[in-house]
């Protein structure tokens, strides 16, 4: 709580896990022992607030529903027989979800340095998870570090899909950090074919660092364009634009997914 929203209450910690304001005082210096947050006078606040990346399971929560309807039609274009890379954002773990709801898989091979990906798809039947070495970095259970740059030019990926935590045609699939860029970059240079799988509220914003230039994109799969200047610009760069159904119920998929710009 104090990761998402950057301030909390004693008095509403209390109210809120119905225990007493001494239990939650205790449980803020715990914390503050540990250097997860700072106690105020009558609260706690995060210890590095304007941070540009939260913890895996506080990012999870934000635009939950746009996630799992980007799942829903970015599935589609995974076929089986091929060999597809994940990376570690909550968008694919949903779209990892999603194909454990499919089902069926006789022979698709998961690349990924997500760890959360890794245990969602592990002892699904016909899917071969396969992961890189390296450090493992808390923040988004991932596995990061030069360690990876070989295992990804030893294989052939026929999709990537990866989520951003920025897009603009100018900067194209940006990251907030760098390690987590540049074991991105490894899996769209060893890519035939890359698909951004980002939610509307990343649109327009440029982060830290560039993965994936926009001529390398061969999609863009998200719940709502950000703005017709942004689409039209889009369409200009030939990238296929699809927007997600509107019910993540709706595991029609393609069939109900908008074509809204497609490469000439």
């Amino acid at each position: 709580m104090v990761e998402e929203h950057g301030r909390v209450l004693v008095t509403e910690l209390a109210e809120r896990f119905d225990v007493s304001e001494q239990t939650i005082r205790k449980d803020l210096l715990a914390l503050e022992r540990a250097h997860r947050l700072t106690r105020t006078h009558g609260g706690a606040i995060s210890m590095t607030p304007d941070r540009p990346e939260l913890a895996f399971d506080v990012r999870r929560r934000i635009e939950a529903d746009a996630k799992r309807r980007i799942a829903v039609a970015a599935a589609d274009f995974v076929h089986d027989g091929e060999t597809i890379a994940f990376d570690a954002s909550t968008t694919a773990l949903e779209v990892a979800r999603r194909l454990c709801e499919i089902g069926g898989w006789r022979e698709l091979t998961v690349v990924t340095n997500g760890i959360r990906i890794a245990e969602e798809l592990a002892g699904q039947d016909g899917i071969t998870i396969l992961m890189p070495g390296g450090r493992m970095r808390w923040e988004a259970l991932s596995v990061v570090g030069p360690w990876g740059d070989g295992f990804f030019r030893r294989i052939n990926i026929a999709r990537a899909f990866l989520g951003a935590a920025g897009f603009t045609i100018q900067s194209g699939l940006t990251d907030a950090t760098e390690e987590e860029a540049q074991i991105k970059r490894a899996m769209v240079s060893g890519a035939i074919e890359v698909t951004g799988i980002v939610d509307h509220s990343k649109w327009g914003r440029a982060m830290l660092a560039t993965f994936c230039r926009s001529e390398r994109i061969a999609r863009i799969v998200t719940d709502a364009p950000a703005g017709d200047e942004l689409v039209e610009a889009v369409r200009r760069a030939g990238i296929e634009l699809v927007e997600a159904p509107e019910s993540a119920s709706d595991a029609s998929g393609a069939s109900t997914t908008q074509f809204v710009a497609a490469r000439p």
